[in-house]
């Protein structure tokens, strides 16, 4: 039914719910345009198992919108961000990361892991990208055409964090699948009973708390020059990462960091299939249009598609008035679409001027503190792909993670 001029219907799909997200692409555009047509954000109604009454929450998929909120922690609190009602007590340890925390435990934490992941570590960062992009690409041409995702995609920030935290290139697996259980645990490739999902995901997350905590107890015997050593250490300012704080950080590190990276490679090599002359503009003068094809792959994959935040009071946004614990997811995907700041947005364009994508959140405290790291790893491995490569290209459909949160691919062949 037509959405003008109403706010709130119980009509509307569950904007979160997996099975929204598995709709044909062209459903998934048509619902975001009609929901930015609208004068405020649109509440959505739901359903939860296990929750007798009715609820829901508010569909933020403006730009401006997204951007409003997002500058204002103190009216918008990022507790529970990464998740849709909250978390199980169980895995407290695992996600009390900076991600999911507001002022000043927030800023102290961003504080102490900066010197370890800030821009000041891009030079280190880049010389071990460039050597992992060039093992990644001769074992694939060893190997030749076939999957992309896991020896490619996936590889690349596992390869690179793992080189910087001193993780051995045997655990990769570990990290991987561990990582597909977390973000994917609906999925019926990787979970397949539904009901198993919370536990899949608790145990992936125990797993994962306790091959870090065995690493930082390793580093504190032995320090030695990596980024664990570095995280474990007491800083400069006398302050340091408590044991839960590192295995909460590592975790994110291992979500955030490594499944964006991976799907926005993934999705590039879609986008850059489909659009051959896009392509054969990047093969021209690589130095020259990288900058600019790295933010357009950013825009248009969108790897995670929404944040939560919750009204800490009643307060005003861009004329829309919330209420205290109002729940406001924050979609990402739908924003990098607004036709108020991307002219002609479903175009794929990798000459489009000012890029001021909502990929890695917008303005504000929780602006992702690796997307430096992201951009250089996409860079430096297309940059060695295309050249090693020139022809590669992807084969038939990806198939698409089972999930809301995640704009993932979970395979995609290639052949060159």
């Amino acid at each position: 039914m037509p959405l003008t001029g109403s706010t709130s219907s119980a009509t509307l799909p569950d904007l979160v719910d997996p099975s929204f997200w598995a709709r044909p692409y062209d459903e998934r555009v048509a619902l975001f345009e009609e929901l930015r047509s609208l004068p405020h954000p649109a509440f959505i109604q739901q359903s939860m198992p296990g929750v007798p009454w009715a609820f829901g929450y508010n569909a933020v998929v403006k730009y401006a919108d997204i951007a409003e909120v997002s500058r204002r922690p103190q009216d918008f609190s990022s507790k529970g961000a990464t998740s849709i009602v909250g978390m199980p007590p169980e895995l407290d340890e695992y996600y009390g990361s900076m991600i999911n925390m507001d002022n000043p435990e927030h800023s102290r934490l961003r504080r102490i892991v900066s010197s370890s992941f800030g821009r000041n570590m891009v030079p280190e960062f880049q010389a071990v990208a460039t050597r992992t992009a060039r093992r990644i690409i001769r074992e694939l041409i060893a190997r030749g055409p076939g999957d992309f995702v896991r020896p490619v995609a996936a590889e690349m920030p596992i390869a690179v964090l793992g080189d910087m935290m001193g993780i051995p290139e045997e655990d990769h697996d570990f990290l991987y699948e561990r990582s597909n259980m977390i973000v994917g645990p609906l999925d019926p490739d990787i979970v397949p009973d539904r009901a198993d999902s919370e536990r899949a995901v608790i145990e992936a997350s125990q797993e994962l708390g306790d091959y870090i905590a065995r690493l930082r107890a390793d580093r504190i015997a032995r320090p030695c020059g990596d980024v664990i050593t570095k995280l474990v250490q007491v800083q400069a300012d006398g302050e340091q990462l408590t044991r839960q704080e590192l295995v909460s950080f590592f975790i994110l590190l291992v979500i955030a960091g490594m499944e964006t990276t991976r799907n926005a490679i993934s999705h590039a090599l879609v986008l850059l299939t489909d659009h051959p002359e896009q392509k054969e503009l990047l093969l021209s003068d690589f130095d020259t249009y990288a900058k600019g094809a790295v933010e357009e792959i950013l825009r248009v994959s969108t790897p995670i598609n929404w944040m939560r935040r919750v009204a800490t009071r009643d307060c005003d946004m861009n004329g829309h008035r919330f209420r205290k614990g109002d729940r406001i997811f924050l979609f990402y995907w739908s924003g990098n679409r607004d036709e108020n700041v991307f002219p002609d947005p479903y175009r794929f364009d990798i000459t489009r001027g000012s890029n001021a994508h909502v990929t890695f959140g917008a303005v504000g405290p929780h602006v992702c503190l690796g997307a430096h790291l992201a951009r250089m790893e996409i860079t430096v491995l297309y940059r060695e792909l295309l050249a090693a490569l020139p022809e590669i290209r992807a084969v038939g459909r990806p198939r698409r993670l089972d999930s809301s949160f995640i704009e993932g691919i979970k395979q995609l062949r290639c052949t060159f």
